[in-house]
């Protein structure tokens, strides 16, 4: 026997009953009402049982038109994708969603709003907090889905500075890589988006370690957010969040000019990220004997290869 699902269990599980309820309604078996979204009846199941991955956007625009439920599965669906991702991070992403302008500093990847998809699969791959390839599939929807906000009629301001290590570290490989930084370089034409980058020059600075997020909502009142690579915290406290408004302007005075930032990101590109043949280890080893004899470190060596013990002295 089935389980009963509770609505209260999850949002997903809310969902699914809500759909499970319209579809009773309408008369239709989850087989009619899969093959008027185009997905199989099991998706259906999936769906009303609150298993498997979550429904995308596309499917529950599909399934609020089928069921005729005046928006309601489209409204329920922002709240649903929200639990793919760890408690600390959704009342961030609630904020982003109706910011006005956001200012961020990355330390260490590309910010999710400006990653391609293969970027961000290699990102949300890794982590303590990954369930499963399902999962992974759910996060990378969510990432990708946020991102058309940046080309919405009420799409924000975007100030993005990048530390220079973002630049440095191949994510996903030389050519994911490439593609990203391109893709960086793409979007910071566009007049509402601006990139800097923090080069490794500066040295030390107020947000040394993890990276810095300051959101203003339509209210004009503004919030911050901090975040490392297992732990998250809103600041909502006035007091506090102007003090990680300090921080995020020296930052962004401290970072290169955006043209500059562009010929950085350009040179990384184009000379960081070619695919480079690794020597093996042996070969790595064989190296290594040959400097240390170049330097002197091979009279050390005898014939056996061993290094002979030092005699005491009489």
């Amino acid at each position: 026997m089935v389980k009963a699902i509770d609505p209260q269990d999850s949002m997903a599980a809310l969902f699914g009953s809500r759909v499970r309820r319209l579809r009773t309604a309408a008369g239709l078996t989850q087989a009619e009402l899969g093959r008027m979204t185009h997905v199989v009846s099991t998706r259906i199941t999936q769906i009303e049982r609150s298993s498997g991955a979550r429904p995308t956007l596309e499917l529950a625009h599909a399934l609020d038109a089928a069921l005729v439920a005046d928006n309601l599965l489209i409204d329920l669906w922002p709240y649903v994708y929200r639990e793919a991702f760890p408690d600390w991070a959704r009342a961030f992403m609630a904020h982003s969603a109706r910011a006005v302008a956001i200012r961020q500093y990355a330390a260490h990847v590309v910010p999710g709003l400006l990653q391609t998809e293969a970027y961000a699969r290699a990102v949300l791959g890794v982590g303590r907090t990954l369930k499963n390839e399902e999962h992974l599939e759910e996060r990378l929807a969510a990432r990708l889905d946020r991102q058309k906000r940046l080309h919405a009629a009420d799409r924000p301001e975007l100030w993005v500075v990048l530390d220079e290590a973002v630049l440095r570290r191949p994510v996903g490989g030389p050519a994911v890589m490439r593609a990203q930084l391109a893709r960086l370089l793409a979007t910071a034409e566009e007049p509402h988006i601006t990139v800097q980058v923090l080069p490794f020059a500066q040295g030390e600075h107020d947000a040394l370690g993890g990276s810095l997020t300051v959101l203003v909502l339509p209210d004009g009142t503004e919030v911050s957010y901090t975040e490392g690579a297992h732990y998250g915290q809103l600041i909502e406290d006035p007091e506090e969040v102007r003090r990680f408004t300090v921080t995020y302007d020296r930052l962004r005075a401290a970072a290169l000019p955006p043209r500059m930032s562009l010929d950085m990101i350009r040179s990384a590109m184009e000379d960081n990220h070619r695919e480079a043949s690794v020597p093996s280890r042996s070969d790595r080893r064989s190296l290594a004997q040959k400097q240390l004899q170049q330097s002197g470190g091979g009279r050390l060596r005898t014939s056996s290869g061993r290094i002979p013990r030092r005699r005491p002295r009489p």
